[in-house]
């Protein structure tokens, strides 16, 4: 049985495979480890939010948008805070793993912050992944922190599912990983096409997933399954 979404879902993005650890297909490769520095600037953002509020024809210093500029920076500042953070030192903690059996974490919910409209997309994360024996795992809970860590930024959906197989296969080392993400974006829902409800499909495939058929059609039928059930 294939891979089956639910109905209201409109597919914009269908299934795109990242199948190179280096690059992802369509997209520039911007990966935050290997970019400068740099602090957030409360101050800077508070001014510039008050600009903005004047230039589209407000007056930043009535009753109701008094605070508007220290609400905002407070709340970027929360949102992207996963900005400039090594995605790797999200996972925590590391176990040594003791087997080879494919591991599922399935509806990891996440709020992102889409980079060409500043709106968020969000939705879901599922992850497989099948260690090395020999090698370490990191908590469950760990997989968790890190979709959650890597959100925290502004980007694209295919980056952001990319960011997550690279700091998987980075860190553990396992045989193979295979991220699904599955997102709405305001930037379609409330302005442009006003698609309400349509998700975006993206995946990033490593190691036994991208080489062998099988073991990925089971690891998507199994998450497939506990879709179905939840819902």
């Amino acid at each position: 049985m294939g891979w089956i979404w639910p109905k209201n879902t409109e597919i914009f993005h269908t299934w795109q495979c990242i199948s190179n650890d280096s690059e992802v297909v369509g997209v520039a490769n911007e990966s935050v480890e290997g970019s400068q520095k740099r602090e957030f600037q409360r101050e800077r953002v508070q001014k510039l939010v008050a600009e903005l509020i004047e230039a589209v024809g407000e007056d930043p210093n009535r009753e109701g948008l008094k605070l508007t500029p220290y609400r905002v920076a407070e709340m970027f500042e929360e949102l992207l805070s996963g900005t400039n953070q090594p995605s790797a030192g999200f996972l925590g903690s590391m176990f040594p793993a003791g087997h080879e059996e494919m591991v599922i974490l399935r509806d990891i919910s996440f709020f992102s912050m889409c980079e060409h409209h500043l709106l968020p997309f969000f939705g879901d994360v599922h992850v497989a992944y099948i260690p090395n024996e020999s090698g370490h795992i990191a908590g469950l809970s760990g997989i968790a922190r890190l979709v959650d860590g890597v959100s925290k930024r502004l980007q694209v959906q295919e980056r952001f599912t990319t960011e997550i197989a690279n700091a998987i296969q980075a860190s553990m080392k396992p045989k193979g990983v295979l991220v699904v993400v599955e997102a709405e974006h305001l930037c379609m829902s409330m302005r442009g096409s006003k698609k309400v409800g349509s998700r975006a499909l993206t995946s990033a495939v490593r190691g036994v997933f991208q080489k062998d058929g099988v073991t990925r059609a089971e690891a998507l039928e199994l998450i497939r399954k506990g879709r179905d059930a939840a819902h």
